[in-house]
């Protein structure tokens, strides 16, 4: 039988927000591991009008709303998929890490950035 698509039943704004932090922790100086597993974010990416670059993707401005949100991290921290200390620290749990979204080709744009 084929893995559930979505098992921690993630809304749509939760699973825009997992796929940017599972993308931002692939970028080079924008996370580093913890001495328990975890890959902790150190630095967001900055807006350019009404997108931001992620790597080679480029990132709409509405697909980012859940970064800043801190029901969103909450939630994401209650299923086990990140810990954090709103505002100030975030870090992916290796579930995190792992959890297939699904929409990451959705919302990461790739090719004929700006």
């Amino acid at each position: 039988m084929p893995p559930k698509t979505n098992p921690a039943k993630l809304n749509p704004l939760q699973l825009r927000t997992l796929t940017l932090l599972q993308a931002i922790a692939q970028v080079p100086d924008a996370s580093k591991p913890t001495p328990d597993g975890d890959t902790a974010i150190t630095a967001f990416p900055h807006a350019h009008g009404d997108h931001f670059h992620l790597g080679d993707a480029t990132v709409r401005g509405s697909d980012a709303t859940g970064l800043e949100n801190e029901n969103v991290w909450n939630a994401l921290a209650r299923k086990g998929l990140i810990k954090c200390a709103w505002p100030n620290e975030i870090a992916l749990t290796p579930e995190g890490v792992s959890y297939d979204t699904g929409i990451a080709d959705q919302i990461l744009h790739k090719g004929g950035g700006h």
